[in-house]
């Protein structure tokens, strides 16, 4: 079976391990020397035999005219999360597309479990004020709101991280409510939460609200100032899913008042420009969109693909299909 890599090629060798190439070129015909940028470092003859493109961060854009140039195509594995760069007629021309999605949530979810423990113990904080006045730290009397047990976590969004989220809480002693008009009350109890139907509401009971909605036009600014303003005093806003989701305006608001705190991992735009305030500002965790896949959590993205290639040449469903 014919197969091409499009991908970036400097991503290449993070992610496949000499164990995943030996696999991967025992399982179809593949060059590892040979990682497309664009479909024309390709001659013709050769685009008309591929049955199977492994893609990843950088793939070039596959459209309708590189999709006729490769009549024989069959399946793309993507060991990245989302597949703007595929048309999504290909699968109205019989090609199968799995996506390392699930892979990539892992560590997200991880990520965001463990910014929710620390917000909640107040250990950010704690540590700036232990760290500046160098002094003893009187706990109970200092930080009288700080605790895991109890605390109402509201998730924004049952996504494939929002719901990993929503199952990894279920080990913790913390209410969880849940926004997210595509679930129903009953899919919200199967993942350990209680349903609010108006976000604002959550936000009002939530002592620390996550967020985890799709980056889809109508939900840019989903997190508005009505929604910030509702938050109690001392809540945290943990945002690893797109700055865009967030009225950025409206939270640096609330945060120069003090009243509630942040943990974000990305922003809008991704890169702040030098001297915006959420850099400095002393209620601000600010991390550099670090909570996806990186280091050595890249090798489960390559064995996840590697994985989803033996399945397509067994003949057998991917185990992570998506519909482009």
């Amino acid at each position: 079976m014919k197969a091409l890599l499009a991908m970036a090629p400097e991503a290449f060798p993070f992610v496949f391990t000499d164990d995943d190439v030996r696999r991967l070129t025992g399982l179809v015909d593949i060059d590892p020397s040979q990682i497309l940028t664009s479909f024309e470092q390709v001659a013709p003859g050769e685009l008309g035999q591929v049955e199977l493109l492994l893609t990843g961060w950088g793939a070039p854009a596959l459209g309708a005219r590189e999709l006729d140039a490769m009549p024989n195509l069959r399946g793309v594995v993507h060991w990245g999360g989302g597949v703007a760069f595929l048309d999504a007629a290909a699968a109205q021309r019989g090609v199968a597309v799995s996506s390392a999605r699930a892979a990539n949530a892992i560590p997200v979810a991880e990520f965001t479990v463990a910014m929710i423990v620390l917000a909640a113990k107040d250990a950010f904080w704690a540590s700036r004020r232990y760290s500046q006045q160098q002094r003893r730290i009187d706990r109970e009397a200092e930080l009288p709101h700080a605790g895991l047990y109890g605390t109402t976590v509201g998730i924004v969004g049952a996504s494939s991280i929002g719901a990993r989220v929503l199952k990894m809480l279920r080990g913790y002693d913390v209410e969880v409510l849940l926004f997210d008009p595509s679930v129903d009350e009953e899919g919200a109890a199967l993942l350990g939460a209680e349903l609010v139907r108006d976000l604002a509401e959550l936000a009002r009971r939530s002592t620390i609200l996550s967020v985890h909605a799709p980056e889809l036009p109508h939900l840019r600014g989903m997190i508005s100032r009505e929604v910030l303003a509702a938050l109690p005093d001392r809540a945290t806003v943990i945002n690893t899913a797109r700055g865009s989701l967030v009225d950025q305006e409206a939270l640096v608001a609330e945060l120069e008042a003090g009243r509630i705190r942040a943990i974000l991992d990305v922003t809008d735009p991704d890169v702040l420009p030098p001297g915006h305030p959420l850099y400095t500002l002393p209620n601000v965790f600010l991390t550099p969109h670090l909570a996806g896949s990186m280091g050595s959590e890249l090798r489960r993205l390559g064995s996840a693909a590697t994985a989803e290639v033996a399945r397509f040449v067994a003949g057998e469903p991917f185990q992570n299909p998506i519909i482009p």
